[in-house]
């Protein structure tokens, strides 16, 4: 891959992750696709030697298909004692590569910001008590209603796949205490102002919290008590919306597989699904490797691959990096996009 200077290039802005992962790996072999547009500037914020090394590695597998590190601008951490190899060290390394890549967005208003997977127990272990990077973006934004939504670009039909998460990093037994009116209220507004960007009268669509919706109370209350209304509330304030739901979550995507596969089928902008499994779990099965994590709601656009560190298999050079390629891909679309734009 050839970058190319030019009076205002577009700049991504790419924290490595945990480098005890696969993040390395996956980003070396990104940025080596010719996918990627040639004007675009990319800054790396992690260790230039771990990525050095992850190179010379990869090579010695006889990977041939990875950006040189050389060749790259990086801004050069070296956060924790090189020879510590704990989980804490990539913990914290992991941590102020994220924290500096968000300093470095926000100071440069032409960018995007990207992130390699990270391990929240390292995390923990490190002192940083943050469920995800979705929160730690929101407070170093001081954005309040912020949304974490996983959007898939088909290479079969061209559909764009979107499923917002009401609720995120949070025990499933604390879903039912977090979910009320206001929540759903806020979320649908996000959801609503990422898929009018793409159609002016979208169709958005809600999952119920328990299995069919809650079959009018006898397998459930909140579909009854609370959420019907609620969207009802939603919807007249946003008539322009066609909202569809609480639907029974166990049927609520299958037009999303239809329309992944076939153009000639019924399609809709986006879904609401109340809690983190609910709506990953069919983004994943349709999208497989091209579901980009999005958070929506931010002074900036920011990505990242749908996957985790793949601890398992870091290091063999068997990583697929197409979801970190697509992050990419995602954020330089939604970033020369000005109509995607926040206050960015």
């Amino acid at each position: 891959m050839n970058i190319k200077n030019s009076n205002n290039p577009s700049k991504i802005v790419l924290s490595v992750g945990d480098e005890s992962g696969v993040g390395p790996e996956i980003i070396l072999k990104a940025l080596y696709s010719d996918e990627i547009p040639d004007n675009i500037e990319f800054i790396l914020v992690g260790s230039k030697k771990n990525l050095q090394n992850t190179y010379k590695h990869l090579k010695n597998l006889g990977l041939e298909n990875l950006a040189n590190p050389n060749n790259l601008k990086i801004h050069d951490l070296e956060i924790s004692n090189t020879n510590n190899e704990s989980k804490s060290s990539y913990g914290d390394s992991s941590f102020h590569y994220l924290t500096k890549a968000i300093e470095i967005v926000k100071k440069n208003p032409n960018s995007a910001l990207v992130t390699g997977p990270i391990c929240k127990k390292s995390w923990s272990l490190a002192g940083h008590y943050f469920s995800g990077q979705t929160e730690v973006l929101a407070k170093l934004c001081r954005v309040k209603n912020i949304g974490m939504l996983f959007t898939a670009k088909s290479p079969i039909t061209g559909w764009r796949f979107n499923t917002l998460l009401a609720t995120t990093h949070i025990a499933l037994c604390e879903v039912p205490k977090r979910l009320n009116t206001e929540l759903i209220h806020s979320k649908l507004d996000l959801l609503k102002e990422f898929c009018i960007k793409y159609n002016k009268k979208p169709t958005l669509k809600v999952a119920g919290l328990n299995p069919h919706a809650g079959e009018e109370g006898i397998l459930g209350n909140e579909e009854k008590d609370w959420l019907k209304d609620s969207l009802i509330t939603w919807n007249e304030k946003n008539r322009d919306i066609k909202l569809l739901g609480p639907l029974s979550p166990d049927s609520c995507w299958n037009t999303s597989a239809k329309a992944w596969r076939h153009t000639d089928t019924e399609r809709h902008d986006g879904i609401l699904a109340m809690y983190h499994d609910q709506g990953l779990i069919p983004m994943k099965v349709i999208a497989l490797n091209y579901s980009v994590n999005t958070t929506i709601g931010l002074p900036f656009i920011r990505t990242s691959p749908d996957h985790g560190t793949g601890f398992d298999i870091a290091g063999k050079g068997i990583a697929q990096s197409q979801s970190m390629l697509e992050a990419i891909k995602t954020a330089i679309e939604m970033n020369k996009n000005s109509r995607l734009l926040n206050t960015h």
